[in-house]
């Protein structure tokens, strides 16, 4: 049955995105009273869970297995147990497993909620200080295969939002390339790597400027790139 404070049913829960304190004591106290956690990788995960003192089971729920775990998740929820769902970092279900998650257990006429947390996204767009039109929007990961890719960045090219993506380190000079020669060379990206990170590093500029940015500058971290729109004026930003 699911501990004393907890409505059976499935939590969301955000989750650091780097720096460990980054995370609520809404989420801390869900993380410790729910009956099981299911994390996207519980070698990332357990490390997490014990820095703050949490030993509630764990087990895994990811990419791979999402779908089998369902019915799993479901049958605890009608025995009467609170059950975590987390990413490895951030938001489940932004780019990372739990939305199959959220709307089954909604489908099937559960409780579901969310305890919300740090998104690397949000951060980024939050740094990124584009303040001249509303909105935003979210791509992810592109597709790997090199048509689709620029076929997707070629659709993007005329949004008048900045559009946001998440980005491997070993792709990022790629990306920059493909921006530069699918959009013109004077478009400009903004760079958010290894957000709340002992090494966080911001820069902005056009794929030329970020290419020889890169080549002298370290590419490992998580990436998020933000195509801005293109415009003849930009708000004043630090040089790269």
């Amino acid at each position: 049955m699911a501990r004393e404070g907890l409505r059976p049913g499935l939590y969301l829960v955000g989750t650091p995105i780097g720096n460990l304190a980054d995370v609520t004591l809404r989420a801390l106290e869900t993380l410790a009273g729910a009956d099981c956690i299911f994390a996207e990788d519980t070698r990332h995960t357990a490390p997490f869970l014990a820095h703050h003192g949490i030993s509630t089971p764990l087990h895994s729920c990811h990419k791979y297995n999402e779908r089998s775990r369902v019915e799993e998740i479901l049958a605890r929820i009608r025995e009467g147990q609170a059950v975590a769902l987390v990413s490895d970092a951030g938001m489940p279900g932004i780019s990372d497993p739990g939305a199959r998650m959220a709307a089954a257990v909604r489908r099937a006429g559960e409780y579901a909620t969310v305890v919300p947390g740090p998104c690397a996204l949000t951060a980024a767009l939050a740094l990124c200080g584009w303040h001249r039109h509303p909105g935003h929007r979210f791509e992810g990961f592109l597709d790997n295969r090199d048509a689709p890719r620029r076929r997707r960045l070629r659709e993007l090219g005329g949004e008048t939002v900045p559009v946001a993506f998440y980005e491997s380190p070993h792709r990022v000079e790629k990306f920059l390339r493909e921006v530069k020669e699918e959009l013109g060379p004077e478009r400009r990206v903004f760079v958010a790597r290894e957000l709340t990170k002992t090494h966080e590093e911001t820069v902005e500029g056009t794929p030329d400027e970020l290419l020889a940015h890169y080549a002298t500058h370290s590419k490992k971290g998580e990436f998020v790139l933000v195509l801005l729109p293109a415009e003849k004026e930009f708000p004043q930003s630090d040089p790269v």
